[in-house]
């Protein structure tokens, strides 16, 4: 019986490996998503429209390539050999992954509707802010790489370094809002931008939030 026990524990933590392993390209979709969503805000920041028109429905298409990709990771737990506190928590992992591409795919049908050019102000910090969610996101790829590879102080340099930028985005999007409702803008543009920036801030809040959850499995596995 012990033997028994032995085997599905084995069988188990392969298993584990495996679905993580899968949520390696689930991240590698889910960078894709926030570098169109980038595109995205260069052009607008460029003023070509129709580079922005194209870039945001690139979003979309990936969002819905990183969802398919989480449907078949959740199919995969379901039907597996992982005790239930272990698939609860990969699946909340794949689950909370997925959140950055829809809350990217929120920030890029929000930044659709913005046609107008605002001040230098407002565009400078939106470049900035666009930026950190693209650092964070790389950085977390970074981090889940290095998880894979069973290299834990690198892991957990990137989980840190993902810490930072969430703070920096939480300063800048103060900074933005403030740019915001310094401008002479009408009333449309002001709910727009207000709440794009606090969705490009909550898109941070996603990807350290993944980063937490990271930081409890290597901690698990050592």
């Amino acid at each position: 019986m012990k033997e028994m026990r032995n085997i599905l524990g084995w069988l188990g933590m392969a298993e584990e490996q495996d679905v993580i392993r899968e949520c390696g390209k689930h991240i590698d979709e889910i960078c894709n998503t926030v570098s169109f969503f980038a595109e995205a805000m260069k052009a607008y920041l460029n003023g070509d429209l129709s580079a922005k028109t194209t870039s945001i429905e690139n979003v979309r298409a990936s969002e819905h390539a990183a969802d398919l990709i989480r449907r078949a990771i959740t199919k995969k737990l379901s039907e597996g050999m992982l005790l239930p506190p272990d698939r609860e928590t990969l699946m909340k992992f794949t689950k909370n992954m997925d959140k950055i591409a829809d809350g990217t795919n929120a920030a890029a049908r929000l930044l659709s509707f913005i046609e107008h050019r605002p001040n230098d102000a407002i565009l400078r910090n939106l470049s900035i802010a666009t930026d950190l969610i693209v650092k964070g996101a790389n950085n977390l790829r970074d981090a889940i790489q290095a998880m894979n590879k069973n290299e834990a102080g690198n892991t957990m340099a990137h989980c840190e370094e993902v810490e930072r930028i969430e703070h920096d985005a939480d300063d800048q999007k103060r900074v933005l809002l403030e740019s915001v409702i310094r401008a002479k803008l009408d009333a449309t543009s002001v709910l727009l931008l207000f709440n794009l920036a606090e969705t490009l801030e909550s898109v941070t809040d996603r990807i350290d939030d993944v980063t937490e959850q990271v930081r409890q499995l290597v901690v698990k596995s050592r």
